[in-house]
Protein backbone atom coordinates (compact mmCIF):
# COMPACT_ATOMS: atom_id res chain seq x y z
CA UNK A 1 0.00 0.00 0.00
CA UNK A 2 1.16 3.24 -0.92
CA UNK A 3 2.11 5.29 2.15
CA UNK A 4 -0.50 8.69 2.93
CA UNK A 5 1.47 11.65 2.51
CA UNK A 6 1.47 13.25 5.40
CA UNK A 7 3.11 16.50 4.40
CA UNK A 8 1.37 19.47 5.09
CA UNK A 9 1.19 22.63 2.89
CA UNK A 10 0.47 26.33 4.09
CA UNK A 11 -0.25 29.19 2.41
CA UNK A 12 1.94 32.20 2.91
CA UNK A 13 0.64 34.22 5.32
CA UNK A 14 2.67 35.82 8.01
CA UNK A 15 1.90 33.93 10.59
CA UNK A 16 2.37 30.94 8.71
CA UNK A 17 5.78 32.08 7.84
CA UNK A 18 6.82 32.60 11.50
CA UNK A 19 5.61 29.27 12.56
CA UNK A 20 7.36 27.55 9.72
CA UNK A 21 10.89 29.93 10.67
CA UNK A 22 10.34 28.58 14.13
CA UNK A 23 10.41 24.88 13.06
CA UNK A 24 13.20 25.85 10.82
CA UNK A 25 15.32 27.69 13.67
CA UNK A 26 14.32 24.45 15.71
CA UNK A 27 15.86 22.06 13.29
CA UNK A 28 13.41 20.42 11.44
CA UNK A 29 12.98 20.94 7.37
CA UNK A 30 10.44 23.30 5.52
CA UNK A 31 10.05 22.82 1.50
CA UNK A 32 10.06 26.03 0.38
CA UNK A 33 9.00 27.88 -2.95
CA UNK A 34 11.95 29.51 -5.45
CA UNK A 35 11.68 31.97 -8.25
CA UNK A 36 13.53 28.49 -9.88
CA UNK A 37 12.23 25.26 -8.57
CA UNK A 38 11.34 24.20 -4.94
CA UNK A 39 13.66 23.00 -2.48
CA UNK A 40 14.20 21.32 0.81
CA UNK A 41 14.99 23.96 3.11
CA UNK A 42 17.18 23.73 6.77
CA UNK A 43 19.97 25.51 8.64
CA UNK A 44 22.99 25.53 6.34
CA UNK A 45 25.36 25.76 9.38
CA UNK A 46 24.36 22.71 10.96
CA UNK A 47 25.56 19.55 9.61
CA UNK A 48 23.08 17.25 11.36
CA UNK A 49 20.08 18.85 9.78
CA UNK A 50 21.84 19.02 6.39
CA UNK A 51 22.30 15.07 6.73
CA UNK A 52 18.42 15.10 7.21
CA UNK A 53 17.96 16.48 3.82
CA UNK A 54 20.54 13.69 2.51
CA UNK A 55 18.22 11.34 3.60
CA UNK A 56 14.92 13.03 2.88
CA UNK A 57 15.96 12.85 -1.10
CA UNK A 58 17.99 9.88 -1.06
CA UNK A 59 20.84 12.21 -2.41
CA UNK A 60 24.71 11.02 -2.16
CA UNK A 61 26.84 13.01 -0.18
CA UNK A 62 29.31 13.53 -2.69
CA UNK A 63 26.78 16.03 -4.24
CA UNK A 64 26.88 19.41 -3.05
CA UNK A 65 24.38 21.78 -1.62
CA UNK A 66 23.45 25.30 -2.16
CA UNK A 67 23.09 28.02 0.14
CA UNK A 68 20.20 30.57 0.40
CA UNK A 69 21.26 34.24 2.31
CA UNK A 70 18.66 37.00 2.41
CA UNK A 71 21.42 40.09 2.19
CA UNK A 72 24.61 40.31 0.94
CA UNK A 73 26.06 41.11 4.38
CA UNK A 74 26.08 37.17 5.43
CA UNK A 75 28.06 36.03 2.43
CA UNK A 76 30.75 37.34 4.34
CA UNK A 77 30.33 34.82 6.73
CA UNK A 78 30.10 31.65 4.44
CA UNK A 79 32.66 32.36 1.45
CA UNK A 80 35.22 34.33 0.64
CA UNK A 81 34.09 36.89 -1.91
CA UNK A 82 36.33 38.72 -4.93
CA UNK A 83 35.47 41.64 -6.63
CA UNK A 84 34.05 39.75 -9.36
CA UNK A 85 31.39 37.85 -7.79
CA UNK A 86 30.25 41.07 -5.31
CA UNK A 87 30.01 42.53 -9.03
CA UNK A 88 27.72 39.93 -10.14
CA UNK A 89 25.75 39.35 -6.64
CA UNK A 90 25.02 43.29 -6.96
CA UNK A 91 23.73 43.32 -10.16
CA UNK A 92 21.91 39.81 -10.51
CA UNK A 93 21.24 39.35 -6.26
CA UNK A 94 18.12 38.58 -5.58
CA UNK A 95 17.69 36.24 -8.61
CA UNK A 96 18.68 33.21 -10.18
CA UNK A 97 22.22 33.08 -10.01
CA UNK A 98 24.39 30.91 -7.53
CA UNK A 99 27.97 31.78 -7.29
CA UNK A 100 31.38 29.16 -6.00
CA UNK A 101 33.59 30.58 -4.01
CA UNK A 102 36.52 29.60 -1.35
CA UNK A 103 34.42 28.65 1.93
CA UNK A 104 35.02 29.47 5.64
CA UNK A 105 35.29 28.01 8.63
CA UNK A 106 31.29 28.39 9.21
CA UNK A 107 29.73 25.83 6.37
CA UNK A 108 30.09 22.42 7.31
CA UNK A 109 31.51 20.34 4.98
CA UNK A 110 28.15 18.33 4.67
CA UNK A 111 26.96 21.49 2.48
CA UNK A 112 30.36 21.64 0.46
CA UNK A 113 30.99 17.43 0.01
CA UNK A 114 33.84 17.83 1.94
CA UNK A 115 35.44 20.64 -0.74
CA UNK A 116 36.97 23.68 0.21
CA UNK A 117 34.36 25.27 -1.63
CA UNK A 118 30.59 26.79 -1.23
CA UNK A 119 27.89 27.72 -3.30
CA UNK A 120 25.82 30.34 -2.53
CA UNK A 121 22.83 32.74 -3.93
CA UNK A 122 20.46 34.83 -2.83
CA UNK A 123 16.80 34.35 -3.98
CA UNK A 124 13.93 36.14 -5.44
CA UNK A 125 11.07 34.50 -4.37
CA UNK A 126 9.04 37.44 -1.87
CA UNK A 127 7.55 34.30 0.80
CA UNK A 128 11.41 32.78 0.38
CA UNK A 129 12.91 36.32 1.27
CA UNK A 130 10.44 36.73 4.38
CA UNK A 131 11.00 33.59 5.43
CA UNK A 132 14.87 33.93 5.18
CA UNK A 133 14.73 37.18 7.14
CA UNK A 134 12.29 35.49 9.92
CA UNK A 135 14.53 32.48 10.41
CA UNK A 136 17.54 34.45 10.75
CA UNK A 137 19.76 31.43 8.89
CA UNK A 138 20.96 30.86 6.02
CA UNK A 139 19.84 27.87 4.27
CA UNK A 140 20.60 24.95 2.45
CA UNK A 141 17.75 24.13 -0.09
CA UNK A 142 18.40 21.58 -3.05
CA UNK A 143 15.72 20.97 -5.07
CA UNK A 144 12.67 19.24 -3.07
CA UNK A 145 12.33 15.95 -4.97
CA UNK A 146 14.36 12.53 -4.46
CA UNK A 147 17.54 12.66 -5.49
CA UNK A 148 17.66 12.52 -9.88
CA UNK A 149 14.16 12.88 -10.45
CA UNK A 150 12.54 15.95 -12.35
CA UNK A 151 12.51 18.95 -9.95
CA UNK A 152 9.60 20.18 -8.70
CA UNK A 153 7.88 23.35 -9.63
CA UNK A 154 4.40 23.46 -7.44
CA UNK A 155 3.82 22.53 -4.10
CA UNK A 156 2.02 19.67 -5.01
CA UNK A 157 4.96 18.05 -7.03
CA UNK A 158 6.90 18.33 -3.67
CA UNK A 159 3.99 16.50 -1.63
CA UNK A 160 3.77 13.81 -4.46
CA UNK A 161 7.63 12.80 -4.08
CA UNK A 162 8.00 14.02 -0.81
CA UNK A 163 4.94 13.82 1.38
CA UNK A 164 5.84 11.14 3.55
CA UNK A 165 9.68 12.20 3.99
CA UNK A 166 8.82 15.40 4.94
CA UNK A 167 6.03 17.45 7.66
CA UNK A 168 6.05 21.34 6.06
CA UNK A 169 5.89 22.83 2.32
CA UNK A 170 5.03 26.43 1.52
CA UNK A 171 3.19 26.83 -1.25
CA UNK A 172 4.20 30.12 -3.03
CA UNK A 173 2.38 28.96 -6.50
CA UNK A 174 4.05 27.76 -9.75
CA UNK A 175 7.60 28.69 -10.01
CA UNK A 176 8.13 31.74 -12.45
CA UNK A 177 11.33 30.27 -14.31
CA UNK A 178 10.74 26.62 -13.52
CA UNK A 179 14.46 25.47 -14.42
CA UNK A 180 16.86 25.55 -11.57
CA UNK A 181 19.91 28.60 -11.24
CA UNK A 182 22.86 29.56 -13.40
CA UNK A 183 26.09 28.31 -11.65
CA UNK A 184 29.06 30.20 -11.94
CA UNK A 185 32.67 29.07 -10.73
CA UNK A 186 34.62 32.18 -9.16
CA UNK A 187 37.09 30.68 -6.84
CA UNK A 188 39.38 32.56 -9.55
CA UNK A 189 37.92 35.29 -10.88
CA UNK A 190 40.80 35.22 -13.61
CA UNK A 191 39.40 32.13 -14.99
CA UNK A 192 35.24 32.17 -14.51
CA UNK A 193 33.14 28.68 -15.77
CA UNK A 194 30.02 28.21 -16.26
CA UNK A 195 29.14 25.40 -14.33
CA UNK A 196 25.78 25.04 -15.08
CA UNK A 197 23.23 27.51 -17.56
CA UNK A 198 20.08 28.83 -16.29
CA UNK A 199 17.95 32.25 -16.96
CA UNK A 200 20.88 34.80 -15.91
CA UNK A 201 22.54 33.75 -19.19
CA UNK A 202 26.00 33.09 -20.51
CA UNK A 203 25.50 35.91 -22.40
CA UNK A 204 24.41 38.64 -19.88
CA UNK A 205 27.31 36.72 -17.12
CA UNK A 206 30.35 37.48 -19.65
CA UNK A 207 29.28 41.23 -20.01
CA UNK A 208 29.32 42.11 -16.59
CA UNK A 209 32.73 40.32 -16.53
CA UNK A 210 33.98 41.47 -19.28
CA UNK A 211 35.91 38.07 -20.33
CA UNK A 212 34.39 34.55 -21.71
CA UNK A 213 32.83 31.85 -19.84
CA UNK A 214 34.60 28.30 -19.55
CA UNK A 215 32.14 25.36 -19.29
CA UNK A 216 33.11 22.86 -16.61
CA UNK A 217 35.54 19.86 -17.32
CA UNK A 218 34.76 17.94 -20.13
CA UNK A 219 34.46 14.52 -18.29
CA UNK A 220 31.37 14.28 -15.66
CA UNK A 221 32.87 13.18 -11.93
CA UNK A 222 31.64 9.63 -11.46
CA UNK A 223 28.94 9.78 -8.53
CA UNK A 224 30.71 8.34 -6.15
CA UNK A 225 32.86 11.45 -6.44
CA UNK A 226 32.70 14.75 -4.76
CA UNK A 227 31.46 17.25 -7.29
CA UNK A 228 31.97 21.08 -7.32
CA UNK A 229 28.25 21.83 -7.68
CA UNK A 230 24.79 20.61 -7.90
CA UNK A 231 23.16 19.04 -11.40
CA UNK A 232 26.69 18.29 -12.97
CA UNK A 233 25.69 14.68 -12.81
CA UNK A 234 25.78 12.87 -16.42
CA UNK A 235 22.19 11.34 -15.57
CA UNK A 236 19.68 14.13 -13.83
CA UNK A 237 16.44 15.81 -14.02
CA UNK A 238 14.91 12.52 -15.49
CA UNK A 239 11.99 11.17 -15.31
CA UNK A 240 10.77 6.99 -15.07
CA UNK A 241 9.62 7.21 -18.73
CA UNK A 242 12.88 6.92 -21.23
CA UNK A 243 13.70 10.14 -22.80
CA UNK A 244 14.55 10.59 -26.89
CA UNK A 245 15.61 13.79 -27.76
CA UNK A 246 15.58 15.46 -31.52
CA UNK A 247 16.65 18.45 -33.01
CA UNK A 248 13.40 18.90 -34.60
CA UNK A 249 9.97 17.18 -34.67
CA UNK A 250 7.56 17.34 -37.32
CA UNK A 251 4.10 15.74 -37.43
CA UNK A 252 5.42 13.34 -39.83
CA UNK A 253 7.74 11.53 -37.67
CA UNK A 254 4.61 10.58 -34.96
CA UNK A 255 3.63 7.06 -34.70
CA UNK A 256 -0.17 7.40 -33.23
CA UNK A 257 -0.14 3.66 -32.79
CA UNK A 258 2.48 3.57 -30.68
CA UNK A 259 1.98 2.02 -26.85
CA UNK A 260 2.33 4.35 -24.54
CA UNK A 261 4.63 6.82 -26.50
CA UNK A 262 4.26 10.80 -25.93
CA UNK A 263 5.66 13.17 -28.48
CA UNK A 264 6.42 16.57 -27.31
CA UNK A 265 7.24 19.79 -29.41
CA UNK A 266 8.52 22.86 -28.51
CA UNK A 267 5.23 25.07 -29.43
CA UNK A 268 2.02 23.68 -30.31
CA UNK A 269 2.28 22.20 -34.11
CA UNK A 270 0.39 22.71 -36.97
CA UNK A 271 -2.79 20.46 -37.86
CA UNK A 272 -4.74 18.02 -35.77
CA UNK A 273 -2.49 16.38 -32.94
CA UNK A 274 -3.00 13.05 -32.09
CA UNK A 275 -3.81 12.30 -28.09
CA UNK A 276 -0.22 11.41 -27.78
CA UNK A 277 1.41 14.72 -28.43
CA UNK A 278 1.61 17.51 -26.37
CA UNK A 279 3.79 20.86 -26.70
CA UNK A 280 5.61 23.18 -24.22
CA UNK A 281 4.89 26.64 -24.85
CA UNK A 282 1.78 27.24 -27.68
CA UNK A 283 4.27 29.73 -29.76
CA UNK A 284 7.62 28.47 -28.10
CA UNK A 285 8.76 31.22 -26.30
CA UNK A 286 11.56 29.93 -24.55
CA UNK A 287 10.40 31.46 -21.31
CA UNK A 288 6.94 29.52 -21.59
CA UNK A 289 9.14 26.68 -22.43
CA UNK A 290 11.46 26.74 -19.59
CA UNK A 291 8.73 27.19 -16.99
CA UNK A 292 6.31 24.41 -18.36
CA UNK A 293 9.22 21.46 -18.66
CA UNK A 294 9.51 19.77 -15.64
CA UNK A 295 5.28 20.12 -15.13
CA UNK A 296 4.99 18.55 -18.89
CA UNK A 297 7.67 15.73 -17.88
CA UNK A 298 5.86 14.63 -14.50
CA UNK A 299 2.42 14.70 -16.35
CA UNK A 300 3.64 12.09 -18.94
CA UNK A 301 4.75 9.90 -15.96
CA UNK A 302 1.94 10.30 -13.71
CA UNK A 303 0.19 9.54 -17.45
CA UNK A 304 2.14 6.12 -17.23
CA UNK A 305 3.99 7.04 -20.91
CA UNK A 306 6.87 4.57 -21.06
CA UNK A 307 8.81 6.25 -23.86
CA UNK A 308 9.15 10.26 -24.15
CA UNK A 309 10.39 11.97 -27.53
CA UNK A 310 10.92 15.50 -27.28
CA UNK A 311 12.25 18.41 -29.32
CA UNK A 312 15.39 20.37 -28.01
CA UNK A 313 14.99 24.29 -27.98
CA UNK A 314 16.12 26.25 -30.70
CA UNK A 315 18.64 29.17 -30.39
CA UNK A 316 21.22 30.45 -27.51
CA UNK A 317 20.43 32.01 -23.67
CA UNK A 318 18.09 30.24 -22.05
CA UNK A 319 18.04 27.34 -24.73
CA UNK A 320 21.12 26.60 -22.99
CA UNK A 321 19.77 25.76 -20.18
CA UNK A 322 16.74 24.23 -21.34
CA UNK A 323 19.01 21.65 -23.33
CA UNK A 324 21.25 20.96 -20.62
CA UNK A 325 18.44 19.83 -18.68
CA UNK A 326 16.81 17.58 -21.56
CA UNK A 327 20.51 16.36 -22.21
CA UNK A 328 20.82 14.96 -18.89
CA UNK A 329 17.36 13.98 -18.53
CA UNK A 330 17.94 11.34 -21.70
CA UNK A 331 21.43 10.35 -20.82
CA UNK A 332 21.83 6.22 -19.83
Amino acid sequence: MTPKPRARIYCGTTNNLRLLAGKLRRGELVAVPTETVYGLAGNALDARICRKIFAAKGRPLTDPLIVHIHALAQLDQLAVPNAAALALARKFWPGPLTIILPKTDLVPGEVTAGRPSVAVRMPAHPLLRRLLKLCALPLAAPSANPFGYVSPTTARHVRDSLGSKINHILDGGHATIGLESTIVDLRDPQHPRLLRPGAITRAQLQRSLGRPLAGPARKAKPQNQAQLAPGMLHRHYSPRARVVLHDKLTMVDIAPAAARTAWVFQKKPVGRPEKNVFWLDPKGDLKGVANRLFDRLRQLDAAGFRTIHIERAAGDGLAEAINDRLTRAAAH
